[in-house]
């Protein structure tokens, strides 16, 4: 369990809330770290990423489901604001579509239309929805 309370925890905390990505970290079947962003939104205690389902990192989950998840650092020479979480992913097949996500909509409306798409059009190309809990927090 993350202690969201404590200093490091109050600042993963905002990291959550205020990021418009998260660096997500799965592991190909060679044992390769594979790092992409990927749009979220902070659902309890886990993140909810809709993706395409072709998409490699499915295939790495479903292979190994351990991942990490770490933010951009705002300090130039990267010594402030670190945060590396690690979780456990999964595929949510219970998640509302993204498009009924109203959490997610208010977040990403914006950027789906910079992508020339419909919140409809975004549902159908990431129409999978992968849940991950977060079970560890490191960082300064």
């Amino acid at each position: 369990m993350i202690d969201f309370k404590s200093k490091l925890g109050r600042k993963a905390m905002r990291h959550l809330k205020q990021e418009y990505f998260v660096w997500l970290t799965t592991v190909d079947s060679n044992g390769a770290p594979q790092p992409r962003p990927v749009w979220f939104v902070l659902e309890g205690d886990s993140l909810l990423i809709y993706s395409q389902p072709s998409a490699f990192k499915l295939k790495h989950i479903v292979n190994n489901l351990n991942v990490s998840l770490h933010f951009n650092t705002p300090d130039p020479k990267g010594e402030d604001d670190v945060i590396v979480f690690s979780g456990k992913a999964k595929i949510d097949t219970k998640a509302e579509p993204a498009n009924k996500n109203n959490i997610y909509m208010r977040k990403y409306r914006a950027g789906i239309k910079a992508l020339d798409s419909t919140p409809q059009e975004f549902t159908q190309a990431y129409s999978t929805a992968v849940r991950i809990k977060l079970t560890s927090l490191r960082g300064w």
